[in-house]
Order: C-alpha cells, then sequence, then structure tokens
C-alpha cells in the first residue's frame, strides 16, 4: 500500500474511539477517528432515554492516590498525563447526568488532540488490497491498513415475535410519564432499558408489566453491572408490596392489534407455560441493542455471534473471519459476555489500552511493556502484593484482564493488565514458569443471595476450606509452559486492602513451593 495510507482508522468517536485515539497519538502512529455526529459522544445525545447514568461518579473516596480513585470513577477516560482529566470534576452527583458526559468527552477530545474528522458518517468498508477504504456520506474515501470499529451497537435488536411491529421501541418511545397516565402498560425485556423505562412510569400508569424470558438477574447478586441495578429497581418494591405492578416471567407468543388496545399472548414459565391474553394500552420493547454490519462489503464482512448481534473476535479484539479489522468499546464485550466490565466504559477502557499494546506488539516490533523484578520469592511476592493493592485495571476487569508474571532461569519480568485469553495465545505462556495474577469472585459468586447472611456464611466457610475466597480477591495460577499446575488464593478483605501477613505469608509460601529450586529465599 502506499506510504500516505493511514496505520489505523478508527470509526467512532465515542469513549472507546476517543481512548484508542489517545493511545495511537502517544505512540506515533498515523490515524485518524471518523465519526458521524458533530462532536464527539453521539451516541450519550439519545441515550439513556432519560439522561441519567447508572455509571458510579464517586467522588469522594478518602485516597489521595489516582490510580485507587479509578476503582471509584467509572467515567473517565485514561491519559498519560500526571494531571488527567477526570470527569470528577464535571458533576458532584453519584449517577450523573449524560449531559455532563456530553461536554466531559468533548474537552477531553480537544485536550489530547485526538485527530477526530466530524460529521463523517460511514457509508461503505470495502478491502483495498492488503488494507481498507472506507467512504463517508459525502463521499470521502480513506485508506488505513488496519480498521478499528468503535461505534457501539448501534440498532435496536428486535426478536422476532409475531406482531412486534406493534410495539414502540425503545429508542423512540415517549419519556414523559403524562402521556400514560391511567395506562395499562407492557414493557418487553428484563435489562435495565427496561427497568429504567418501567420505573419512569410506575407513578403515573395504573399498571406496568415487565415482561420477558428468564428471571431478573440482579447486579448485586451476579457482580455484572449490565445485570438489573438498584437504581432502576423500583418497580420490584411495588410488586412484592401488592401495588399493581408486577414482572413477568415467560415468553410472549404473539401481540395483536384489539381496537384501541392490544392483546399479548403470554406463556408463563412459572406456571408449565400458562398461556394467558393480557390486554394493554401501550406496549413498550426495551430488548437491547445489535451491531450494524451493513457497511461491510461482502468480502470483508465479519462474522457475526450472539444472536447475530455483536461481531466475533480473536482474543486480539480482531474479527474471526476478515484479518484486520478491530473492534473497541462496547463491541469487545464478546470476549467475557455478562461476565466483566467490557460492556462499559470503566472496563473498556483499559481493554482499549491493552489492545494498543497489542497492536504495537503485533504490527510495529514493540513488545508488551514489562520491567524486571529480582528473582527470589520475597521480591517476586511484594511485587503481586504491592500490584493487586492499588491496581484499577485488574479491579474493574475482574477476571478479565491479569497481570503476567514470568520466572524464567534466573530471570523475573513483571507484565501488567494483558487480557488472560490473549495470555494463552502469547509467547508468554511458553514460559517456564508464568504466575497469572488476576482479582476475581469466587467459583459460582452469582449463584447465591449475598444478603442472606446464613447462606453466605455456610459459602464462605466452604470457600475457607477449599482455600477460595468468594468475595473479590486476588488469585495467583501458575503455569508451566502453558500447563496449569497450581492456584494460590489470597484471603479476601472487605476494604479490599491485601497487605497483611495473612495475605503476604501464604503467598511467598505458595511461590517457594512452586519455584523451589528454580530461586532461591532471600
Amino acid at each position: 500500500m502506499a506510504e500516505d495510507v493511514l496505520d489505523y482508522l478508527v470509526i467512532g468517536a465515542g469513549p472507546a474511539g476517543l481512548q484508542l485515539g489517545h493511545h495511537l497519538d502517544r505512540a506515533g502512529h498515523r490515524y485518524l477517528v471518523l465519526e458521524a455526529g458533530a462532536a464527539p459522544g453521539t451516541f450519550f445525545t439519545r441515550y439513556p432515554r432519560h439522561r441519567q447514568l447508572i455509571s458510579v461518579n464517586k467522588k469522594h473516596t478518602g485516597w489521595a492516590d489516582p490510580e485507587l480513585n479509578l476503582r471509584m470513577d467509572w467515567n473517565s477516560l485514561l491519559a498519560d498525563d500526571p494531571d488527567p482529566l477526570l470527569f470528577t470534576a464535571y458533576s458532584d452527583l453519584l449517577f450523573p447526568d449524560a449531559e455532563d458526559f456530553l461536554r466531559y468527552v468533548a474537552d477531553y477530545a480537544e485536550k489530547y488532540a485526538v485527530a477526530v474528522r466530524y460529521n463523517a458518517r460511514v457509508t461503505r468498508v470495502s478491502r483495498d488490497g492488503d488494507g481498507f477504504a472506507v467512504t463517508d456520506t459525502d463521499g470521502a474515501v480513506y485508506r488505513a491498513r488496519r480498521v478499528v470499529v468503535a461505534t457501539g451497537v448501534s440498532r435496536p435488536y428486535v426478536p422476532d415475535v409475531p406482531g412486534m411491529e406493534f410495539a414502540e421501541q425503545y429508542e423512540n418511545v415517549s419519556v414523559e410519564p403524562g402521556e400514560f397516565l391511567g395506562k395499562r402498560v407492557l414493557v418487553i425485556g428484563k435489562g435495565n432499558s427496561a427497568f429504567e423505562t418501567a420505573d419512569n412510569l410506575i407513578a403515573s400508569a395504573a399498571v406496568v408489566h415487565v415482561g420477558g424470558p428468564g428471571g431478573v438477574r440482579l447486579a448485586w447478586r451476579t457482580h455484572f453491572v449490565g445485570h438489573l441495578r438498584a437504581i432502576n429497581a423500583g418497580v420490584l418494591d411495588m410488586y412484592q408490596l401488592k401495588l399493581q405492578h408486577a414482572v413477568l416471567d415467560g415468553e410472549i407468543r404473539e401481540i395483536r392489534r384489539a381496537g384501541d388496545s392490544y392483546v399479548v399472548s403470554f406463556a408463563f414459565s412459572r406456571a408449565d407455560e400458562v398461556v394467558k391474553d393480557l390486554r394493554y394500552d401501550r406496549v413498550i420493547a426495551c430488548t437491547g441493542f445489535r451491531f450494524d454490519a451493513s457497511i461491510f462489503d461482502e468480502d470483508c464482512r465479519p462474522e457475526l455471534t450472539i444472536n447475530n448481534r455483536f461481531p466475533d473476535q480473536t482474543p486480539y479484539w480482531e474479527s474471526v473471519n476478515v484479518p484486520g479489522l478491530y473492534f473497541a468499546g462496547t463491541l469487545s464485550q464478546v470476549r467475557d459476555y455478562r461476565k466483566s466490565t467490557s460492556a462499559f466504559i470503566h472496563g473498556y477502557r483499559y481493554s482499549v489500552r491493552a489492545l494498543a499494546k497489542a497492536l504495537d506488539e503485533r504490527y510495529h516490533g514493540k513488545p508488551w511493556p514489562s520491567v524486571a523484578v529480582p528473582a527470589d520469592v520475597e521480591s517476586l511476592a511484594d511485587a503481586v502484593i504491592a500490584r493487586v493493592n492499588r491496581t484499577s485495571a485488574l479491579y474493574q476487569q475482574f477476571g478479565f484482564l491479569a497481570d503476567i508474571l514470568t520466572v524464567d532461569g534466573g530471570e523475573a519480568r513483571y507484565h501488567e493488565e494483558m487480557p488472560i485469553a490473549l495470555f494463552a495465545a502469547s509467547d508468554l505462556s511458553t514460559s517456564d514458569n508464568a504466575f497469572v495474577v488476576t482479582l476475581d469472585y469466587g467459583p459460582d459468586h452469582d449463584k447465591i443471595d449475598p444478603f442472606d447472611a446464613n447462606v453466605a456464611r455456610a459459602r464462605q466457610d466452604a470457600a475457607n476450606d477449599e482455600g477460595a475466597g468468594h468475595y473479590l480477591h486476588p488469585i495467583v495460577r501458575h503455569y508451566r509452559r502453558g500447563e496449569l499446575v497450581a492456584t494460590h488464593h489470597v484471603t479476601e478483605n472487605l476494604e479490599n486492602e491485601w497487605n497483611q501477613e495473612i495475605h503476604i505469608g501464604p503467598l511467598r509460601a505458595f511461590l517457594a513451593r512452586q519455584l523451589e529450586p528454580v530461586v532461591a529465599r532471600a
């Protein structure tokens, strides 16, 4: 390809596109970000519909360490800057307004001089030799060796249900409660958009039903922040206190028009799929979103997965069938779907940073950053303890990102924030000794009620007997030339501080057992 071709073309100047643009800029690569709107973060001009974010903006932590503060700040982007621009300066609210976030991303793009071309909606992505040609609405063509799509999921996901065309969509239904005064309303869906919509109506509508297959999954139980958050759970309270509103578990078989209202045939899962016809004045579909693959030519259209909602990806966030096509931001959630935090800013800001490192390694001859560590047990344990007590990346991307401590002969090196799946595909997995350090919850943590003290205590006692904690805690897995040979759980702590002898001593003993006689005790 010609020398003036870009190294990277990023589609979308939302939080992920800006985050990646910043890293590409600092690395000195030739890149450009294309944005359909007139300013960064176009998605947030419409969503969430009720304008309140559910991403936490906890300003007052009691800590002076900026890295620790990022554990409680779910909105700020990362920056290679001793005085980074943080969202916490834009709002005092724990759950801030979307307009404040729009101001923040605009200022971020300006402060860090991210190369963005606005009002450049992409209409076509095609192959161009061993790279890509990308065309916008004005007919301008941009050529790049690699393309990174950071557009998010921009189209509604509509289930294949007869009569679904009668349902109003979350993206354009009215958010004025007065328009639903005294009405019977069905909200289809079990996610935060559905409950956000329902909670907006519970004071004005006569009856609000939230319905769909499966039970309601609660974020405080699963630890997945995409499941129902407490801030949107008002309808659950009213349901259980017999205040007309309800949650229906089952499948919608059909929606049909009946004069000025609608009849919904609903098969109840808790009643052996008994089908009942329910009448509503309004039906609202809050069934999620999906990736729009229509801009891609057939020879570079990415394969889709998870009900055709997301592009399928390798551990490098690369399309499984289109080499050189990558994904960033909420699209990257395929790699930890409904388990960790890659679908959200406080998760994918670290995934994007890891992607930038992976691109440098694959295409620019820059090995994954690492530092040398003295190859004695005390120094190795101290390196692990120092990281787990401070890192925000492993804390936010629990069970997904890992630090890798390699010990080969008398040399030890510490590599930070690598996806576990990427480690398995990398040369590091062939090391004589590789210790994969994560923060994660205990086994089956999402299957119990954390507020049931008796159950939680019994599970914790069992976990202690087995050496595995139930709450978030450090886990160190030892691999020898790619084979898992041992696992150590560092005892959990209420305040996530693992710096006492009960944490350090057993870790040193574990490392000594695993490495004997490779390294000696100091």
